[in-house]
């Protein structure tokens, strides 16, 4: 029985390239569906932003007419020219446990870079470091969060028997809220607080916080993350469709904004309620009753005990100066009232020994680890 791939052209087989996933992970407890909406405006190329800088072509897998796999090739212009590589990306990558699927799906993707100049593959990534990155390789245990994404074990064999070597690792926390900040940790806050003359801004309006701070949160992020694995900046139109994608969810609470004096934004951390537990119940679809399942988790008192952190960013002069615990010192009251008992960390690249300094004060677990590959095209 042969392997056919076949690239996705019709509106028909996205549709079965975005569900597939849903399908090979229907029964698995930790699996975290995407929302199919979500998927199909992020491979749109006129309603994703990325599309000004990136080009992207989809891959099914077949045997004996079935979908066994698939893949989307993508080459992000901006962070080749960032790091000066070409390189080819692989990115929602899912296949049965079958060498000869999971080698076709590769050499797609290698044949498909190599035509367009590349000498290099690198994946599992997607558009830009807002898409899930990596393969799982330790937590198969663990339930998954809407920012990440589960896969079998056997995917990191399949992927050195191709060739690949590692080339960044991502680790995952859980961080269980303490009853009682520390009091290290609070001298810590009330000091860098009162030695820079900072301000903890919060709001109550979603309106407000985007037209006050939206670009600037952003723009921050830009900043912060410019030396890590990958990252290129995100372009102003990434960036307006970001302020109203995410911007017009959160509950506010959970938003702290560090500030100067003059009100601008050094530092930024973004949580909200975990919704890995709705995204399943709604098995990736918002009708009939997906909708209820996310309000549920994001507004009502019976909300998960978990929560996400989304985004934590320090402007670069500010790092290690204990600005961290300034903004965990606002969340945490937060966290308590709220009745988490844990944050998921969401992946930290496990060389980026300032974030993982955070959380030195608290009681963690890491529970999970991601691997991005690479290796050369011949």
């Amino acid at each position: 029985m042969a392997t056919t791939i076949k690239k996705v052209t019709t509106r028909r087989e996205l549709n079965r390239f975005i569900r597939f996933n849903y399908h090979m992970y229907k029964k698995n407890p930790y699996s975290v569906p995407d929302l199919f909406d979500d998927m199909l405006n992020t491979f749109n190329k006129k309603k994703n932003a990325a599309f000004e800088f990136c080009e992207a072509d989809y891959f099914l897998a077949y045997r004996d007419g079935k979908i066994v796999g698939r893949v989307a090739a993508i080459i992000n212009s901006r962070a080749n020219e960032t790091w000066n590589r070409q390189i080819v990306r692989f990115g929602w990558i899912d296949f049965i446990d079958n060498p000869e699927v999971s080698a076709a799906l590769i050499n797609a993707v290698e044949e498909w870079g190599k035509a367009r100049g590349m000498t290099h593959i690198q994946g599992p990534l997607g558009f830009t470091d807002f898409d899930a990155e990596g393969t799982l390789i330790e937590g198969f245990d663990q339930l998954s969060t809407m920012s990440t994404t589960y896969n079998y074990p056997y995917y990191q064999s399949h992927f050195e028997h191709l060739g690949f070597e590692k080339e960044a690792d991502w680790v995952e926390f859980k961080i269980y809220i303490p009853d009682t900040i520390p009091d290290k940790h609070l001298r810590i806050a009330n000091l860098v607080q009162r030695k820079y003359n900072l301000q903890i801004k919060k709001f109550t309006s979603r309106r407000k916080i985007a037209r006050e701070y939206g670009q600037a949160i952003f723009d921050l992020m830009n900043e912060a993350y410019k030396p890590l694995f990958g990252y290129s900046a995100l372009s102003q139109g990434q960036i307006t469709q970001y302020i109203k994608m995410y911007l017009s969810v959160l509950d506010l609470r959970m938003v702290s904004l560090i500030t100067e004096a003059d009100g601008t934004l050094i530092a930024a951390g973004i949580s909200m309620p975990s919704l890995s537990i709705a995204l399943q119940k709604a098995h990736g679809r918002l009708l009939p009753l997906g909708w209820y399942y996310l309000l549920k988790a994001l507004f009502m008192k019976r909300r998960s005990k978990v929560l996400d952190l989304l985004l934590v960013a320090v402007k670069p002069e500010y790092q290690n100066k204990g600005i961290n615990a300034l903004i965990f010192t606002d969340l945490i009251h937060v966290y308590q009232q709220l009745g988490f008992e844990y944050a998921e960390s969401n992946p930290e690249l496990e060389m980026n020994g300032k974030v993982q300094a955070q959380w030195e004060y608290f009681r963690t677990e890491q529970h999970k680890r991601r691997r991005a590959f690479i290796k050369e095209i011949k």
